[in-house]
C-alpha cells in the first residue's frame, strides 16, 4: 500500500479535487466518478460526497493508496 501526505494549504481541500492534485484520479471529474462508484473511503468510512470537505488529519484511501492529509 502506497502512502502519501498532501500538505494542506488552506482549511480544507474537496475531496475529488484532492484525489486529482493527489496524483490518484487523472481528473476532478474522474475523482468524482471514484466517489460515485463507491470506493473512496475517508477516516475507514465509505464517502460519497464528491465535494466533502478533506481536513488536516483526515485519511482518504482509494485503489490501494492512502492519502494522509497534513
Amino acid at each position: 500500500m502506497e502512502i502519501i501526505t498532501f500538505e494542506l494549504q488552506g482549511e480544507f481541500i474537496e475531496l475529488c479535487n484532492l484525489l486529482k492534485l493527489a496524483g490518484i484520479a487523472n481528473s476532478g471529474g474522474q475523482g468524482k466518478l471514484m466517489v460515485s462508484d463507491g470506493i473512496v473511503q475517508v477516516d475507514g468510512n465509505i464517502e460519497s460526497r464528491r465535494t466533502a470537505k478533506i481536513r488536516s488529519g483526515q485519511v482518504v484511501e482509494c485503489l490501494g493508496q492512502t492519502i494522509k492529509v497534513l
